[in-house]
């Protein structure tokens, strides 16, 4: 659609229900508020179904799913008005389930309004689209494939690796601390199968630590790792005479503390759920995903050094002590902030 056209419609519609309101009369052919449909599979083939509709004085939008035959009430609906909205209730079995079936809102083809539809079934999964006046029907998605499920949790894996400043800034710790291309290595894959270890143990419910508690922790660490990184400074970074422990046994540190940060990613793991039938295959990806992330943001460290080096900058004196107390001031914050919040 042209920008003009666009406009025009919102235009036509803001005018629209700002004359239903001042005159009193409820045109609700020309309703611009979206409804919600949520479908929530409680048990095989049963779903319970919540219908919230756009309502105008004391009407409320004539818009009603139409269920595939195999489809049949198994309660009463009920309706509670609240004003702007009102709300449908209601259980529907179907043989056989939703999969491959057509849902229909009838009366959506004559409005100017959206339905958004939110479909979660048992194994965890969740189809949501958005209907429109031309579209009024959709096609209940099959079984997701082990590729769908492995493409979208190897993305939260990345998206929560990279968003995750805090355990960023450990492994930028490690990076600054450690010397030597083998050691790094190293160090790094002691991380990797530390978190990989937690992650998998938290998730399944092996392991239960309450999510607060860890995420203090988590912000200590890199604390740790920043007064490593200032006492390697104070010494002109001769790590060889007065070493630090990281600096001496940096897998081990990053063992330890990689425990702790994959409880983290657990905690995040665990809000988004996983799918029943491929909790392995979505744990694995999603961990895949973390270390896609993390070897990204090394690439992206080595790369900044690399030019600088290659621009042939020579930092002041008073950059030296700068990262460490950056970091360490900026993890302190949220060690405070954290043990506040429990």
């Amino acid at each position: 659609m042209k920008p003009g056209g666009l406009l025009s419609s919102w235009i036509l519609r803001l005018v629209l229900a700002a004359g239903a309101y001042a005159h009193g009369m409820p045109v609700l052919a020309h309703e611009v508020r979206p409804a919600y449909l949520e479908i929530t599979e409680s048990t095989p083939g049963r779903f319970a179904v919540l219908l919230k509709l756009p309502q105008v004085g004391d009407q409320v939008f004539g818009l009603a799913p139409v269920w595939p035959d195999r489809c049949s009430d198994a309660s009463a609906p009920s309706r509670e008005l609240l004003g702007h909205f009102a709300v449908e209730r209601r259980l529907v079995d179907c043989k056989g389930g939703l999969a491959g079936q057509r849902i229909e809102i009838d009366g959506l083809a004559t409005t100017m309004t959206d339905v958004l539809v939110r479909i979660q079934f048992l194994d965890g999964r969740v189809q949501t689209e958005l209907l429109k006046p031309t579209r009024p029907t959709l096609v209940v998605a099959e079984r997701t494939s082990a590729w769908d499920v492995a493409t979208s949790y190897f993305a939260l894996g990345v998206e929560h690796i990279l968003t995750g400043v805090d355990h960023l800034l450990f492994v930028l710790g490690l990076v600054l601390i450690v010397k030597g291309g083998a050691r790094l290595v190293k160090t790094i894959t002691a991380f990797t199968v530390a978190h990989s270890i937690t992650l998998a143990l938290a998730t399944l419910g092996v392991v239960h630590v309450p999510q607060a508690p860890v995420e203090a922790v988590i912000a200590l660490s890199i604390v740790f790792v920043a007064n490593e990184i200032a006492q390697r400074d104070r010494y002109g970074g001769a790590v060889a005479t007065r070493p630090g422990f990281t600096a001496r046994l940096p897998w081990l540190v990053a063992f330890v503390f990689g425990l702790l940060h994959g409880l983290g990613f657990a905690g995040a793991l665990t809000e988004v759920g996983l799918p029943q039938v491929d909790i392995p295959l979505a744990l694995l990806t999603f961990n895949l995903g973390v270390e896609a992330g993390q070897l990204s943001f090394i690439a992206a460290v080595f790369s900044a050094m690399a030019l600088a080096r290659r621009l042939r900058w020579t930092a002041p004196r008073w950059w030296s002590p700068l990262p460490s107390y950056a970091i360490g001031t900026l993890a302190m914050f949220w060690v405070i902030q954290r043990v506040t919040a429990f």
